[in-house]
């Protein structure tokens, strides 16, 4: 990645494209941020770097399937806002699975992996945990208190506690609610820090939309009492043009110069009243500065870089950036003579499991493609929100010509455009842009439009043009984001080679 166009200190969005709930942790020099990924497969993406402006996935922690259980979740469950954490020489994951295997710490001593099977605390009934330790050792896991199951299904105790034994998974006692926040609805993601004489509770609340903000308390050990700072929420974008909105679900780090940082989830809104991101939530960071023994945020800046280029040949197996829906790619995808080969199941986009592997839209405006051979099966290239939210472009063989199809779908909606290509080798194009009339009306309303085309034999096929609005956060509301990439419907179909490239500048 490149650096930041502006002359902000770091890149903003740190971690672009579909990266929501962001942990980080610093041992020894080096930065691990890892993010929440619902139902795809591999879960929980692994970030390092070294001077927190270039950033490498490095690994994923979900890799086997039965880590996470991630089969038959609903859309919007699945793996939900994780914490990592380090102590003695040992990385902790610890993070929900709502309608998976609960509340599961994983641990590694190599943060690109492997990492272990995971210890399920049993009888945590919350969400967005978090892991620390007091000076006897003693291992508290803080969470917001929405419960998952039982009879009070729903019902938010605030943000609780608990001590628990890591080797067994066991609760060391009933859960104990510490803090409500400052009034805003569902306080969650807590984190805990020791920072000089207090003991620091960090929170999300007001909502993860529009309202989203980060509060604070302060106590005297692990367990409280919390007074909270008196201008809680100390970050929010709620009621401002800032151009990164919902910013909470934060978590404090000492950065390379020694400043307090602040990494948060975030959005990108676009059209005419800033009302629709694309990208869903991303991860961001800001600088803290403390006074009076409290935080003071800077407001999230812009930050994006000059260009993303997302290239891929399929010369080799299959990298860490490549997703699956409820399952890992490995098993509808094989690599194999410089192509990808998606062999066909009888699902279709529309369904909880699709024949699709696919990476992250990182820019807003992007431009993808793949050569398809589609003289064994039907398939194509799509970007996908969810099974109700996906727009594609696909092709079949038939009767001695290449037949096309672009579909959109959103919900209780589809429609179709078809166009015809000579046989052989077909090149698929689906392509965002950022509306192209400054003028008031429509046009300038949406975040942007996707455009669906093919060309073969020198001959192409512009097929549609529609309007992106629909896969946005506040539109599909899966908690997730764009997913660009390639499947199959029928028989096999292979792929030679992916791009998307694209610029927020």
């Amino acid at each position: 990645m490149q650096h930041a166009s502006s002359g902000a200190p770091y890149p903003n969005p740190l971690l672009p494209g579909f990266n929501p709930d962001p942990s980080v942790v610093r041992v020894e020099g080096t930065y691990y941020i890892v993010t929440s990924t619902f139902e795809y497969l591999p879960g929980l993406p692994v970030y390092r770097s070294t001077d927190f402006t270039e950033w490498e996935q490095i690994g994923n922690i979900g890799v086997r399937p039965q880590q996470l259980q991630l089969t038959d979740v609903p859309t919007g469950t699945g793996v939900w806002a994780p914490t990592i954490r380090h102590r003695d020489g040992v990385f902790y994951v610890i993070v929900t699975v709502p309608r998976g295997r609960g509340c599961v710490v994983f641990t590694a001593t190599d943060p690109a992996g492997p990492w272990s099977e995971g210890t399920v605390l049993e009888g945590l009934n919350g969400i967005d945990p978090d892991l620390a330790w007091d000076q006897d050792g003693t291992a508290y896991v803080t969470f917001s208190g929405l419960l998952l199951e039982g009879p009070d299904l729903g019902k938010h105790l605030g943000i609780q506690q608990v001590r628990v034994d890591l080797e067994t998974g066991k609760l060391l006692e009933e859960p104990r609610s510490i803090w409500s926040g400052s009034g805003l609805m569902f306080p969650e993601a807590p984190h805990l820090y020791r920072r000089g004489q207090y003991w620091y509770l960090l929170i999300a609340e007001g909502g993860t939309e529009r309202g989203h903000g980060v509060s604070i308390a302060r106590g005297p050990s692990p367990e409280g009492p919390f007074e909270p700072c008196p201008a809680n929420p100390f970050l929010t974008a709620r009621s401002t043009t800032r151009p990164i909105q919902n910013t909470g679900h934060g978590d404090l780090i000492e950065g390379p110069d020694g400043q307090t940082l602040l990494v948060l989830l975030g959005v990108r809104p676009g059209g005419g009243t800033r009302a629709f991101s694309p990208l869903g939530r991303e991860t961001f960071v800001t600088r803290v500065e403390w006074v009076d023994d409290w935080p003071v945020a800077e407001p999230v800046q812009l930050a994006t870089r000059p260009s993303i280029s997302d290239t891929v040949s399929f010369d080799n197996a299959l990298d860490h950036r490549w997703l699956a829906v409820r399952r890992l790619p490995q098993e509808i995808a094989a690599v194999a003579d410089g192509e990808l080969r998606i062999t066909a199941d009888g699902s279709t986009m529309d369904d909880l499991r699709p024949a699709f592997v696919g990476r992250r839209q990182l820019t807003i405006a992007v431009e993808s493609r793949t050569t398809a051979d589609v003289s064994n099966g039907t398939g194509g290239l799509a970007v996908r929100y969810d099974e109700d939210h996906h727009y594609e472009i696909e092709a079949t063989t038939l009767g001695g010509s290449t037949q096309v199809v672009a579909r959109a779908t959103i919900p209780g909606l589809r429609q179709e455009w078809r166009g015809e290509l000579p046989a052989g080798p077909v090149t698929l194009h689906l392509d965002a842009r950022r509306p192209s009339s400054a003028e008031f009306g429509t046009e300038m309303m949406t975040s942007d439009h996707v455009e669906l085309w093919a060309e073969a034999d020198g001959q192409e096929v512009r097929l549609a043009r529609v309007d992106g609005r629909y896969l946005s956060a506040e539109t599909a509301a899966s908690f997730t984001g764009r997913v660009i990439g390639l499947y199959a419907t029928e028989g096999t179909v292979s792929f030679r080679g992916f791009e998307a490239s694209g610029s927020d500048s």
